[in-house]
Order: structure tokens, then C-alpha cells, then sequence
């Protein structure tokens, strides 16, 4: 099991290396300087989606044994997403725990691994962007609006993008 040292040096590495090579359509810094595990991150809607040229913000919250556990990611800003809770929690496959799904929805080989880094969280949360997960919701309402009324979920997105915008 990883320390609470080695998990803070492991971030201090991750977030040097994104700093001195910043990844196309996010970025990410600490919310607070005193504290390596929760990170302040602008996921920027990748061009082609619905989401493209919002800023979504979201803050990303490391637990002590990183990187053996998977951190959570929620949104602070509006979001509609069917994998997206409506407070802002993101519900994907590499953020859950490590092992055996209980539930039966995924194989061990989808979920938390400790090689996965913030930058490939970020990269499979844009990647949610552009293909939505409707089988397994984390949102309901709009995983139906994005299955049987796609004409209200973009009006909803394009609300959400808007607003994005709006508080540069």
C-alpha cells in the first residue's frame, strides 16, 4: 500500500510533468498549495462533441493511498451527461475500485489500476465527451433524454457550455 508520502510525491511528479508538458484540452493545478490531493481542473469540450468550447471546471480529490485507490472527479460547473451524477460526480469505469465488479457491469481489467495517471483520468473523461455510456447511468434523466430526446439533451448541453463560457 502506497504511503501518504509516496502517494504525495507521486503527485508532485504528475502534476511537474503536466506542467512542463501541458495536454491538449485540459488543465490542472492544486486548489490549494498546501495540499497535493485535490487538484483544480478545466477540462475543455473536445472540438466535434456536443461539449466543444466549454470550460468545464472540476475538482479532482486523491485519496492518502494513491496511487492504489482511484481518486473522484466532480464538476463544479452545470454539466448534463448521462455518466455525470447531478452533483457533479463523475461515474466512469477507471475511477472505480480496483478488483472484481460487484455489480457485474464491468471486467476487473476496466476498472482503477495504479498505472493510470490524471492525465489518462482527464483524457478518458473527454473521451466520455464525445461517447456517453447509456447502459450504465449515473444520470438517468439524461441518459433517456440522450437515447429518446436527443433535440433536449443538446439544448441542455448547449445551456451548460454557454454558461461555461460566460464565467471566463
Amino acid at each position: 500500500m502506497a504511503s501518504p508520502s509516496q502517494a504525495s510525491l507521486l503527485l508532485q511528479k504528475q502534476l511537474k510533468d503536466l506542467c512542463k508538458n501541458p495536454i491538449d484540452g485540459f488543465w490542472a493545478g492544486l486548489v490549494d498549495e498546501s495540499n497535493i490531493f485535490e487538484w483544480s481542473v478545466t477540462i475543455i469540450g473536445p472540438p466535434g462533441t456536443l461539449y466543444a468550447e466549454g470550460f468545464f471546471n472540476a475538482i479532482m480529490t486523491f485519496p492518502q493511498n494513491y496511487p492504489n485507490s482511484p481518486p473522484t472527479v466532480r464538476f463544479t460547473s452545470e454539466f448534463w451527461h448521462p455518466n455525470v451524477y447531478s452533483d457533479g460526480k463523475v461515474c466512469i469505469s477507471i475511477l472505480h475500485p480496483p478488483g472484481d465488479d460487484p455489480h457485474g457491469y464491468e471486467l476487473a481489467s476496466e476498472r482503477w489500476t495504479p498505472v493510470h495517471t490524471v492525465e489518462s483520468i482527464v483524457l478518458s473523461i473527454i473521451s466520455m465527451l464525445s461517447s456517453p455510456n447509456d447502459e450504465s447511468p449515473a444520470n438517468v434523466e439524461a441518459a433517456k433524454e440522450w437515447r429518446e430526446q436527443r433535440d433536449e439533451f443538446r439544448k441542455k448541453v448547449g445551456r451548460c457550455v454557454r454558461k461555461s463560457q460566460e464565467l471566463l
